[in-house]
């Protein structure tokens, strides 16, 4: 009798890969949902075990620092949705970011990074410049202006997919095929398209970033950071991995050294409670951001004929730079609107009279959350570096939300028109 051959998995969505991702991995007692295991430590019957666990011979939990049964179905959902080799997840957005750094450059090297970075992320970076490692920041809309910025001693390059709050979009594309020319690590933040806007393994991406605090969790209520390694890089080409972490198949190579030198050794761990909450949001990704992208491009419209508004920032709009950029990378132009009162008008009388949008510095919300930008999470920088950066005085910042499309709208227009 022949042995007749399982069959295969099939092909699935989005929305049900995410949905079922728990349930195919065989969670205890029929659990639809990953367990939330609050222990950081774990037992072993024989010394031998928990040995090879240590010495990555051995699947295994040793301590939660660096690796957790809940956590570890998270990273299994963004590797599905990244479409990677593998996902490390963190406590938060910028500990991923900063893991990444920590794990993978040494005094000396260069990095070249969007000038559009948003401002926590290129303060990382000015700090890590003060330590040794220095930066050069570009206009990464076009990838010429990047290549212009290498050196010999370049390791990386880091982008956004949509830059915040202004929406410009990084030459993805070109600036892939010139990683994968000079043969450098290329990091793209994907937080504000996810997934399901985009992957950045298709323009050749070494590692995909996600604050999984906003589209992923969506709720408001979990901090996440994630990297996903998306299989393009060839590690065993790469100067800076220590000899140690050179076990087994060399595409987990770099998980390997960034959850030992990242993860273990920087300590940005994400807690099971809310890897469990951003799981559980995870479910409705699809489904939340396209709504939010539908109120989005409503609002930005609306926002576009108001005679009070100077200026909206959308790449859904045929007037944005990269509107045909958009249009040729990305599912959809994404959540995230900002624009511009002209000077006659008062931007905070303006934001104090919405009743429905949220006055909030998060993003990816599933309700709408509004951000005079230049006051609050740019303050810091100064007026000169923001209008370096194209943050106007006036800018406000949207993160589009799921509410029903005309109490949105709505509520923009009686509010500025009060």
């Amino acid at each position: 009798m022949k042995n007749e051959k399982p069959a295969e998995k099939p092909k699935l969505g989005i929305t049900t890969a995410l949905l079922h991702s728990d349930r195919f991995g065989k969670p205890e007692h029929g659990s639809l949902h990953k367990p939330i295991h609050t222990s950081i430590a774990y037992g072993y019957e024989k010394a031998e075990d928990l040995a090879a666990v240590f010495q990555n011979r051995k699947k295994g939990y040793a301590y939660a620092r660096q690796a957790n049964p809940t956590v570890t179905a998270v990273e299994a959902q963004v590797t599905t949705l990244e479409q990677g080799v593998g996902t490390i997840c963190f406590s938060t957005g910028m500990a991923a970011i900063g893991a990444l750094f920590f794990a993978f450059l040494r005094k000396g090297d260069h990095i070249v990074a969007s000038r559009y970075l948003f401002g926590n992320t290129a303060s990382l970076l000015s700090t890590l410049d003060v330590m040794g490692i220095e930066v050069s920041f570009a206009d990464a809309t076009e990838a010429g202006l990047v290549e212009a910025a290498l050196r010999p001693e370049t390791k990386m390059v880091m982008v956004e997919t949509i830059a915040n709050p202004v929406t410009q979009i990084a030459d993805l594309a070109g600036i892939g095929e010139l990683c994968r020319k000079h043969d450098l690590i290329y990091i793209v933040d994907n937080t504000l398209t996810s997934g399901c806007l985009f992957l950045p393994k298709d323009v050749h991406a070494t590692f995909s970033v996600n604050s999984l605090s906003k589209h992923f969790g969506g709720h408001g209520d979990a901090l996440g950071g994630s990297v996903t390694d998306l299989g393009n890089f060839d590690w065993t080409r790469y100067p800076n991995l220590y000899d140690l972490y050179k076990t087994g198949d060399a595409k987990q190579w770099a998980l390997l050294q960034l959850r030992k030198k990242g993860l273990r050794d920087f300590g940005g761990t994400l807690s099971p409670e809310a890897a469990h909450s951003l799981s559980i949001g995870s479910e409705t990704l699809a489904l939340r951001i396209e709504r939010a992208c539908d109120n989005a491009q409503k609002l930005a419209e609306a926002l576009a004929g108001h005679p009070k508004v100077r200026a909206v920032h959308y790449p859904g709009l045929p007037g944005h730079p990269q509107y045909e950029r958009t249009k040729n990378l990305f599912c959809r132009p994404g959540t995230l609107v900002s624009f511009e009162l002209h000077d006659a008008a008062d931007t905070f009388a303006v934001l104090d009279r919405l009743q429905i949008a949220i006055l909030s510095s998060n993003l990816g919300d599933a309700r709408t959350l509004v951000i005079p930008v230049a006051q609050t999470i740019y303050w810091e920088l100064g007026e000169a570096k923001r209008r370096d950066m194209g943050i106007a005085e006036s800018l406000v910042r949207v993160s589009v939300g799921i509410e029903d499309t005309a109490d949105l709208v709505g509520d923009f227009l009686q509010a500025l028109n009060g």
